[in-house]
């Protein structure tokens, strides 16, 4: 079966569009969350990069990922670099609170597609969306 250029849907699968939000804070992970379904995106949380990881070892595929930088057991970095390795060509947004130009360029080279500067609001998460359908 094919698969679309990002993420990984299957022809004759729901055309609707999926997210994984990958944050060790309970606030954005709501946040980010509640901005999707608002934009009517199937969604769903995990609260480090291992657990991103470890549902994409499991099967399941997103047209797109938004990842935080800093996080326990693995961060965002690490989990990006592991997700490109393992293939994922979902788009994934970094969303961090970093602002120093070098740990910035850092993510983005781990195999990031866009980077926004928390806290994500609707205007920014559109431009992330525009990155899939453009």
């Amino acid at each position: 079966m094919a698969q679309s250029k990002h993420g990984g849907r299957k022809l004759g699968q729901s055309n609707k569009m999926t997210a994984l939000v990958v944050d060790d804070n309970m606030i954005n992970r709501t946040i980010h969350h509640r901005l999707l379904d608002n934009l009517g995106i199937e969604n769903e949380v995990v609260s480090n990069g291992k657990e991103a990881v470890d549902i994409h070892y499991s099967g399941k595929m997103f047209d797109l990922i938004l990842m935080d930088m800093d996080m326990p057991i693995m961060n965002g970095i690490e989990a990006t670099k592991k997700l490109r390795e393992m293939g994922i060509r979902s788009v994934i947004a970094g969303v961090s609170s970093r602002a120093m130009e070098e740990e910035i360029q850092e993510f983005m080279e781990a195999g990031l597609d866009d980077y926004q500067e928390k806290p994500l609001t609707m205007p920014k998460l559109v431009s992330i969306i525009h990155k899939i359908n453009g």
